[in-house]
């Protein structure tokens, strides 16, 4: 970033009425259910509607999809004027894609609006037509809009604003020349927004490569520990971890909790052991198909689904307001990976609360996450869950020194002052 980028504070607005918005947005989001802007909506929407490209730095569950939404709304042409999109909103996933589609047009009411969901797994010849039919604004992710963009079915010349959604994830999976290609197809005097949870080199370089001197917005620096989220852990044996679950799950009794595995085969695995005693029980990974992902987040929504077994590919953006518990059945090797898993729960101020699973030799791991949201996590236990203690062996003589027994939980962790 060069020195104009800098990051800017701007006092937070208590109310929708002083972001100079139109009386027909506000008539919207009285009836969607919002009550005062999020901090992020309070920075990022008076920035957009004065044309800035923006970086906003904020975790999900904190209203972003409405900050970049609801500039964009209040600028749109009619069909009747143009009917090529005039936005193209890229987002990593194809459910995040469904969830913001179906806030714009929640937001949209009112004003008759065309927005066209492109996302892989999905009937091309149906995205065909409604692109053909004509589109104000587009979400989709990156391989299909790119497939688009190679049929010449989506047509870019009239594109006044890109949105890059959870921009740090679609770089970690892969998604960088989709993302360039889309970029470079759009008019160079459009507007960008760029919307992250983490800043890393990755994502800042793209930054600095596509947009016009962008205002930065940091909304994370109090946000890595959610106050509401309770965050415990437990150190427990690799061959006790499933009793552990179904026994904190009957202690717990949650509303909705999401168990967090590492692998699609684990996760299948756990998911078939678990559903033999909850009924209510699903799992979700990147192996199955669309059409079942989508049937789970359905039943999920609909609160018929009461334990949903996962991979992260529900890690992020994922926007559920009754998920009470998450459980980390497998600690996530990345911090940052912690960080979303628990965001699935606390939505948007509610309670919540996350149990990670250690097992012996996974001490760093649990190091690394209390160092990344700068907070130690609480130690919980269940009465027969614990590791088994390796007995100390008696020295051969009295002269003889014991050997030191070492604990393979320790863990050193940072005193903060």
């Amino acid at each position: 970033m060069n020195a104009k980028q800098k990051e800017r504070k701007r006092p937070q607005s208590e109310s929708f009425d002083k972001l100079d918005l139109s009386p027909v947005m506000r008539r919207a989001l009285e009836k969607a259910g919002f009550e005062k802007p999020s901090p992020i909506q309070a920075e990022l929407i008076p920035l957009a509607l004065d044309g800035y490209d923006v970086i906003g730095q904020a975790r999900t569950g904190t209203g972003k999809t409405a900050a970049f939404s609801i500039p964009i709304l209040e600028q749109l042409d009619s069909l009747e004027d143009c009917r090529d999109p005039q936005a193209i909103i890229v987002v990593p996933t194809r459910e995040l894609a469904d969830q913001v589609g179906r806030e714009i047009k929640r937001l949209a009411v009112g004003v008759p609006t065309e927005v066209v969901v492109l996302a892989g797994g999905r009937n091309i010849r149906q995205q065909l037509r409604q692109l053909e039919n004509g589109a104000q604004i587009v979400v989709g992710t990156p391989g299909r809009l790119h497939d688009h963009l190679q049929r010449r079915s989506l047509r870019t010349k009239d594109v006044w604003c890109v949105v890059l959604d959870e921009a740090d994830r679609m770089l970690d999976i892969g998604f960088r020349p989709q993302i360039e290609r889309i970029l470079r197809r759009c008019p160079r005097d459009r507007q960008t927004l760029l919307l992250s949870a983490t800043l890393p080199d990755s994502v800042r370089r793209l930054a600095e490569s596509y947009m016009q001197e962008p205002e930065v917005i940091d909304c994370c620096q109090n946000e890595m520990s959610v106050d509401t989220i309770e965050q415990h852990y437990f150190t427990v044996a690799q061959d006790k971890k499933l009793d552990l679950l179904l026994r904190l799950l009957e202690r717990e009794q949650p509303e909705q909790a999401i168990v967090f595995c590492r692998t699609r085969r684990g996760t299948d695995r756990l998911w078939r052991a678990l559903s033999k005693k909850h009924r209510a029980c699903a799992a979700m990974h990147g192996d199955m198909a669309q059409r079942e992902r989508d049937r789970t987040l359905s039943s999920l929504r609909e609160g018929s689904l009461k334990i949903l077994v996962a991979t992260d590919v529900v890690g992020r953006g994922i926007d559920i307001s009754t998920i009470s518990h998450i459980v980390n059945f497998d600690v996530p090797e990345d911090s940052d990976d912690y960080v979303h898993r628990v965001g699935r729960t606390g939505r948007m101020g509610r309670d919540g609360v996350a149990f990670t699973f250690i097992v012996p030799g996974q001490g760093d791991f649990l190091t690394g996450i209390e160092q990344r949201i700068n907070k130690l996590l609480i130690r919980d236990s269940i009465e027969g869950m614990e590791p088994e203690k390796k007995v100390e062996a008696e020295p051969e003589s009295v002269g003889e020194k014991p050997k030191r027994n070492l604990n393979p939980m320790r863990r050193k962790v940072t005193r903060r002052r």
